[in-house]
């Protein structure tokens, strides 16, 4: 199949990017990144820069393979990374517009790779559990109910990608910062923590420059792991009674 990519091209954060047009010929069974691959071979032997794109997994469980595609977050298919999509997702001949993350708290460092250390320093405001528990416990040893178990495991998810931040109109990570404070917040282990965990959480993620959530949906909709929006209200819920000082965490 024949392609034509528009990739953004962009040297460094302090340089003004534009979209490059290239010829693509991929086989329909290639990932996304495979096809990425054959591109950059071409430029290599063109004796031109290679487009940068990050990547790590490729089993859609690392969050790295940050790209916007066709004006969606790792591109048509719900609940798919970009390493998991494949090229059968498109038609000979399409056009097909690639592009980074965009947000002001997410910069780009060259091409399609972006820093999304703003993610690192929100789980360093809170989102761990500190409290010495000794040897690791049976599985057992802490009864947690099933339905809460559950919904922790979803929350917990979360591959922290950043695909939330890039369709949301506001830049808003409301998603993954909920996402990150619910699955501990749930837990029994986590329950000591809880206020201060949602408070450093939710004040690192303003201070990153992240925008507000009007519950638009968008970063639900676009989301990989397909992480729930009720999150939020749990995190608003949450974050509301630390401030009263409640006991009520979720």
């Amino acid at each position: 199949m024949k392609l034509t990519l528009k990739v953004w091209r962009q040297k460094s954060g302090g340089h003004k990017g534009d979209f490059e047009t290239h010829q693509v010929v991929a086989n329909e069974h290639m990932s996304f990144l495979e096809m990425m691959d054959v591109l950059n071979q071409t430029l290599i032997e063109q004796k031109k820069d290679p487009v940068a794109f990050e990547h790590d997994c490729r089993e859609g469980i690392c969050g790295s393979c940050n790209m916007v595609i066709d004006g969606r977050p790792h591109g048509p298919q719900t609940g798919t990374t970009t390493c998991q999509l494949h090229m059968r997702a498109f038609k000979d001949g399409d056009v097909i517009v690639v592009e980074p993350w965009r947000s002001t708290a997410f910069p780009v460092i060259k091409d399609l790779v972006v820093d999304r250390s703003a993610f690192d320093r929100i789980i360093q405001a809170g989102g761990y559990i500190s409290v010495n528990t000794g040897q690791a416990q049976d599985a057992n040893a802490i009864p947690v109910e099933k339905d809460l178990a559950s919904a922790a495991f979803d929350a917990a998810t979360c591959i922290g990608c950043g695909a939330c931040v890039a369709a949301c109109p506001n830049g808003s990570a409301m998603l993954f910062t909920s996402a990150k404070v619910a699955h501990l917040n749930m837990l029994p282990q986590g329950e000591i923590e809880a206020s201060r965990r949602v408070q450093g959480m939710v004040k690192q993620m303003d201070e990153e420059g992240f925008g507000k959530c009007s519950n638009m949906g968008a970063c639900e909709a676009e989301c990989p792991k397909e992480i729930s929006i009720t999150n939020i209200a749990m995190m608003n819920r949450a974050y509301i009674a630390s401030m009263l000082g409640s006991s009520t965490n979720v």
